[in-house]
């Protein structure tokens, strides 16, 4: 991992209810413990539960931060959340172009390079979200589709602005499966973006940038995975609501 702080994300998706989700974050922070202070480590509860969730954080050393953003800071968008208001319940980060939402909803590259560029401006860690699908990894092409997502949601930021980002790859086929990708097949696509960021702006500024993995990750595998080179840690699915197992995930980050 290079000397790049490692990175830990919780994604809860649509799952739990109010008061399990507390008590799954107070355990979680218990758990966690001192590991908080050497990985960073964000929530990403359900948009109802981001207040309480955030609540039980305090001084715990997590970040809270929305499953999505809209790319508009205010105005007149029905059943859109703002960044600035995700910032305003005390969230410090968005998750952007997951592919639940690429697939489920449709979302092009443009929207995503749009509330890329909205959660900067509510001063929002962007954790952006790239990665095949099955057919396109068959069809060899599987490197190519993330060069142009990548390339898409960065598109007119500054050096500044991407090295406050954390740009994930979860491949699609892997998202929910059970199927991980090997080491192998998380280094190749980790050390392709890496590059494109040195050929976008420079080597300094492509080395600082966290690049973490995500799909099917478990306490089993993180730390296999997390001993690759140009992999930073881990975005996390259904794992991140298994208390012990989370925690084990957030200690092989540190550990690699």
């Amino acid at each position: 991992m290079s000397n790049r702080r490692p990175y830990v994300g919780g994604n809860w998706k649509m799952h739990g209810e109010l008061a399990g989700a507390v008590e799954v974050t107070d355990n979680v922070a218990a758990a966690i413990g001192e590991a908080a202070e050497a990985v960073e480590v964000t929530l990403f509860p359900p948009f109802p539960y981001l207040q309480a969730v955030g609540d039980a954080l305090r001084q715990c050393g997590i970040g809270l931060g929305g499953q999505d953003c809209s790319p508009h800071l205010e105005g007149a968008h029905t059943g859109q959340t703002s960044p600035a208001m995700i910032a305003d319940l005390g969230g410090s980060a968005a998750l952007i172009g997951h592919s639940e939402r690429r697939n489920e909803l449709g979302e092009p590259d443009a929207l995503i390079a749009a509330k890329t560029r909205a959660a900067l401006a509510a001063s929002l860690q962007p954790v952006v979200c790239v990665g095949e699908t099955m057919g396109e990894r068959e069809a060899g092409i599987a490197l190519q589709v993330v060069e142009r997502q990548v390339r898409a949601a960065l598109e007119g930021l500054s050096g500044a602005q991407v090295g406050t980002s954390v740009l994930a790859y979860e491949p699609v086929w892997a998202i929910g499966t059970g199927i991980t990708a090997t080491p192998d097949d998380a280094q190749s696509a980790h050390s392709m973006i890496r590059s494109l960021l040195g050929e976008l702006y420079d080597d300094e500024l492509a080395d600082s940038v966290r690049i973490i993995y995500g799909g099917s990750v478990k306490a089993a595998n993180a730390a296999e995975l997390f001993s690759a080179p140009d992999v930073d840690g881990g975005l996390i699915g259904g794992a991140s609501l298994k208390v012990d197992e989370f925690a084990s995930i957030c200690r092989a980050a540190v550990s690699a």
